[in-house]
């Protein structure tokens, strides 16, 4: 049970501080000039912690726990930030008028790697905890 909350935590902390650099500091003005009034203001605070929390726990199941390697864990989490990512802006680039081609790859890529880290981070949090015995 420790292993698995020691994985949540530092998967958790890792994406929340990637995601905050990439959306807050070095993106911002990206997003807002390619999505225009697509973007609020501010962001709503309730959905976004409901995704931070749900996304982990599937990086967590998915991929940190079963992998047995931080190489596979940073491979398996790559592949998940993929296709999460890609699910939405392949769907979003479909269907939504504002939204490009530039924008789906881009933020693809960043979910793919932000994922790889962030898991791999969870990994190797929850390896260490348990070996040092906490």
């Amino acid at each position: 049970m420790k292993n698995a909350l020691f994985a949540y935590v530092g998967t958790l902390l890792a994406f929340l501080v990637l995601d905050g650099l990439w959306l807050g500091v070095l993106m911002a003005p990206t997003y807002r000039g390619l999505l225009g009034t697509l973007m609020l203001d501010q962001p709503l605070l309730a959905p976004a912690a409901v995704f931070y929390l749900l996304y982990t726990v599937g990086c967590v199941v998915f991929v940190v726990l079963p992998a047995s390697t931080w190489p596979r864990a940073a491979r398996l989490g790559a592949l998940l930030g993929l296709v999460a990512y890609g699910t939405y802006d392949l769907s979003n680039w479909a269907t939504l008028h504002g939204w490009s081609a530039q924008l789906a790859l881009m933020d693809m890529a960043w979910g793919t790697l932000a994922t790889a880290v962030a898991c791999t981070v969870g990994y190797w949090a929850s390896r260490k905890m348990t070996s040092v015995g906490i």
